[in-house]
């Protein structure tokens, strides 16, 4: 045999030890993740899934185990253990779940956070029954893990990375090694295999049946019947405690293991196939600024918040964003914490004076300056406040999910690195990084992600009472052509009807382009809302004429020290001015423009802004090329109403 040359036999008794020690330190990781407060908080719908789950697929493959050891002719070790097999189809380990979820990065949807409830109430019915009396039968102590951060925080970053990479293959290796698929026969195999496929249709039954009178839509109860039919470790550990008590020959034991191996093939590959949880984001109607109707008489704005630092140019970015008795600010906040000591994430609404006890400080400080901006504008404003704990890999669904829910105008994202006030430039989370990619992706609103240089004054710039008619807080938008652009102006036609604000919209120009087609609609584009804020001196547009983008690089750099807030669209219209520049990019999310405004190398005291216009789901029965440019573009359709008839008089 093939396992001989590479196991030796001498060797077996050394690595069985490693993997038995192991797996026992698997499992205690696991114990200090699990948080025993949310277990006493699970949804109701999610304890009924879990009772259903339990019940059904105990009873059922159970039964009819019983009739086949009465009815079809098998092996006496098989007819003693058949039960067992079924009984144990009707462990939904909540560790295995967890993985799983994970794996197919879907830990925070709707459908990732109800399983994993269902799950874990499951475990405490069934399989944490089975793990507490493994835990006993091996030590007469009892258990003793510590709840979470700091303790075992600290406890799981010296042990998760060795455990999780060596213990736990050296367990499933020495796991696949008992397994003899050739001690199998083939009438036994067929008696295993109706267990457990009616034990797998049982179980997503089992969750249809309360998900129905749930009003949980039927496919989304089949994903998670699908998710629930999960096995994995929990399950080997029974087996192996069961072959090593005798309780399962070397044949029933191939048999159980075979079984995991093959439902674990067939659901996981199903349920890429079958869900997809990024569609549940897309847009079908505009939540964008340009689109919104009546100059934004209600504004919505999602911001995102990852460290206290950021909260001064924040507020400063939502004063600026108007808030007055004609044009109210609806301000959705997100406090972005990373999952440490813990498995399973949460999204938690904060109610007035209410704040996480595992994120007291950075909590209170962020409460208090959202309130304080509140109070400020009592009347005209009003803030929502949120709290996502996760992994930074699956943070994006609560992202969202929120902007979803709230429909807000515009997604403001926080940027993966932090200016310090000498300039120096440092990394906060490099997955923070892929985590804005994502939602750039998928966000059914438009964004921006904010780029705070970190060396201005820190105190709020709307914190200075101004006696004088100089503005307090200057606004640059650099527009070169494109949707993202047209969205920058857009927000920054907003901001100059505050009285503390200024606006100066630089817009580079293609030399030689002067006749395009484009290059006239967005033309009309900036007239229109020069027309919106006529009168309004705060309100200024200049062009500049470029040949290259070597000379739109000089050109920003001459203007940037004029402001205290740049806006600059992420993509532009296609030019020959940026060939080549992608290839140099550090932070493509950024676009060409934004990666060299956020270079360390650009040296600079304004914050950034950089712009993507909300993209959606178009419509393929357009009623006229009006409707059709109105989705693509993006404007209020009164406004491309006009906008064409002075691109054709032209």
């Amino acid at each position: 045999m093939l396992s001989n040359p590479l196991f030796p036999p001498k060797g077996a008794v050394i690595i069985e030890t490693s993997a038995a020690f192991g797996v026992m330190f698997f499992f205690f990781i696991i114990g200090v993740k699990m948080d025993p407060a949310t277990l006493m908080k699970t949804e109701k719908k999610a304890m009924i899934i879990g009772l259903s789950v339990f019940i059904f697929t105990f009873s059922i493959p159970t039964g009819l185990s019983l009739f086949m050891t009465t009815q079809v002719a098998m092996d006496k070790s098989l007819s003693n253990s058949l039960p067992l097999i079924a009984g144990s189809q009707s462990f939904t380990a909540f560790v295995v779940i967890a993985i799983l979820l994970t794996e197919l990065k879907i830990l925070n949807t709707d459908i990732g956070r109800l399983a994993m409830s269902a799950a874990m109430f499951n475990d405490i019915i069934g399989f944490t029954f089975t793990a507490v009396q493994f835990a006993i039968m091996q030590n007469k102590g009892g258990l003793a893990i510590p709840e979470g951060p700091p303790l075992g925080t600290s406890l799981i970053a010296k042990m998760e990375t060795f455990s999780f990479g060596f213990f736990y293959p050296t367990y499933l290796a020495v796991t696949g090694l008992q397994t003899n698929l050739f001690k199998i026969d083939y009438k036994s195999m067929w008696i295993v295999s109706t267990i457990v496929i009616v034990s797998v249709v049982v179980k997503i039954g089992a969750v249809m049946l309360p998900g129905y009178y749930n009003n949980i839509p039927l496919k989304e109860c089949f994903v998670i019947g699908l998710i629930l039919n999960a096995r994995g470790i929990a399950e080997l550990v029974v087996y192996n405690l069961w072959r090593g008590t005798k309780i399962l020959t070397d044949q029933e034991f191939s048999l159980a293991v075979f079984s995991i191996m093959v439902i674990n093939a067939i659901i996981t590959p199903l349920i890429k196939f079958i869900y997809d949880p990024s569609k549940q984001y897309n847009a079908i109607t505009r939540s964008s600024i340009q689109h919104s109707k009546g100059d934004m008489m209600d504004f919505r704005i999602m911001v995102c918040i990852h460290k206290n630092e950021n909260i001064p140019t924040i507020m400063n970015l939502l004063e600026a964003s108007h808030a007055s008795e004609d044009r109210h600010v609806k301000v959705i906040a997100l406090i972005l914490v990373e999952l440490l000591g813990r498995s399973r994430p949460l999204l938690v609404a904060h109610q007035q004076h209410d704040i996480l006890r595992s994120t007291v400080s950075k909590s209170i400080q962020i409460n208090n300056a959202f309130q304080q901006y509140a109070q400020q504008n009592k009347g005209y404003t009003s803030v929502e406040l949120f709290t996502s704990i996760s992994n930074y890999e699956t943070m994006h669904d609560d992202i969202c999910r929120i902007a979803v829910d709230r429909i807000p105008n515009i997604l403001i994202l926080p940027f993966h690195k932090q200016w310090a006030i000498d300039g120096s430039v440092g990394i906060t989370n490099k997955a923070i990084q892929y985590m804005n990619i994502n939602v750039l992706k998928m966000a059914p609103c438009s964004t921006g992600i904010l780029i705070d240089r970190g060396t201005i004054d820190i105190t709020q710039l709307f914190s200075r009472q101004s006696s004088t008619s100089t503005s307090a807080y200057h606004v640059g938008v650099f527009f070169i052509g494109g949707a993202d652009d047209i969205e920058a102006l857009a927000y920054s036609s907003r901001m100059c009807k505050n009285e503390n604000v200024d606006v100066t919209v630089v817009r580079f120009l293609q030399f030689g382009l002067e006749n395009s087609i484009e290059r006239k609609r967005e033309s009309n584009l900036i007239d229109e809302y020069r027309n919106i804020n006529k009168g309004n001196n705060r309100f200024k547009t200049t062009d500049e004429v470029m040949k290259d983008g070597i000379e739109i690089s000089k050109s920003i750099r001459k203007w940037i020290d004029s402001f205290d807030l740049v806006m600059v669209g992420m993509q532009h219209s296609e030019s020959t001015m940026f060939e080549g520049y992608e290839e140099w990019s550090e932070c493509p999310e950024l676009g060409i423009i934004g990666d060299m405004l956020a270079s360390q190398d650009f040296l600079t005291k304004a914050s950034i802004l950089v712009v993507q216009q909300q993209k959606i789901v178009q419509r393929k029965f357009a009623k006229n090329k009006v409707e059709r440019d109105h989705m693509l573009y993006s404007a209020p359709i009164e406004m491309q109403i006009r906008i064409d008839e002075k691109t054709r008089s032209t």
